[in-house]
């Protein structure tokens, strides 16, 4: 969800007026994505090297994460389960604060018996963290005497093993790289590039990514 600072700096605006604008153009996403009938919608929310940035631009996306996890009725009125992949709470280098925590496992609680779209947070996450992990337990799991890692063992120790293969990614604000995100799951999926940012991403303008699945 790339582009909320330069939305901001565009508006003469703290690069928080950008987070804040991103977080209701995830809301308005989300519930264009649920009424199309997306079975799975992933997005990018905090990166394991976004530590690095400014601390009190860090403080507002936290709390921001935690605005988002608190919006249980309005994920609730859009049959919308949540799910989070990032580094595990307990897992060395884990940097997420006890209060984004709480707020995750709440959504995921009282979302759980909601039977439409899943939407899944990254949150602290990078996708070589999560590949090196998963090697690691496959490793772990195989043995010294007999250390052949598998595709399937590989797979099937993600941090969510039945996230499906992503169709589709998109990246708004002008960016033609993939980033450090579901490396091992975009394997096949199809790019849609545009120039708006995030905090202007539409549901027109989802539509227009959905396209190219069709």
């Amino acid at each position: 969800m790339d582009g909320n600072g330069r939305w901001a700096r565009r508006r003469g605006l703290p690069r928080t007026a950008g987070h804040t604008a991103g977080e209701e153009s995830l809301a308005t996403v989300t519930r264009a994505a649920a009424a199309r009938g997306v079975g799975w919608l992933t997005v990018y929310g905090f990166s394991t090297e976004n530590w690095v940035r400014p601390r009190a631009e860090v403080r507002h996306i936290l709390s921001m994460h935690k605005r988002l996890f608190g919006r249980i009725d309005e994920l609730n009125d859009n049959n919308v389960r949540v799910r989070w992949i990032g580094r595990q709470f307990d897992e060395p280098g884990s940097r997420t604060p006890p209060f984004v925590q709480r707020a995750i496992r709440d959504a995921i609680e009282k979302t759980a018996q909601n039977t439409g779209m899943v939407l899944t947070v990254a949150f602290d996450y990078g996708g070589r963290a999560e590949l090196t992990r998963a090697a690691q337990l496959a490793c772990a799991h195989t043995g010294a005497n007999d250390p052949k890692i598998s595709e399937s063992g590989i797979a099937a120790r993600l941090y969510d093993p039945s996230l499906p293969s992503v169709d589709l990614v998109i990246r708004t604000s002008g960016e033609s790289r993939i980033s450090n995100f579901l490396l091992w799951q975009i394997t096949g999926a199809k790019v849609y590039f545009t120039e708006r940012t995030w905090p202007d991403m539409s549901a027109e303008e989802f539509d227009s990514a959905l396209a190219l699945l069709r």
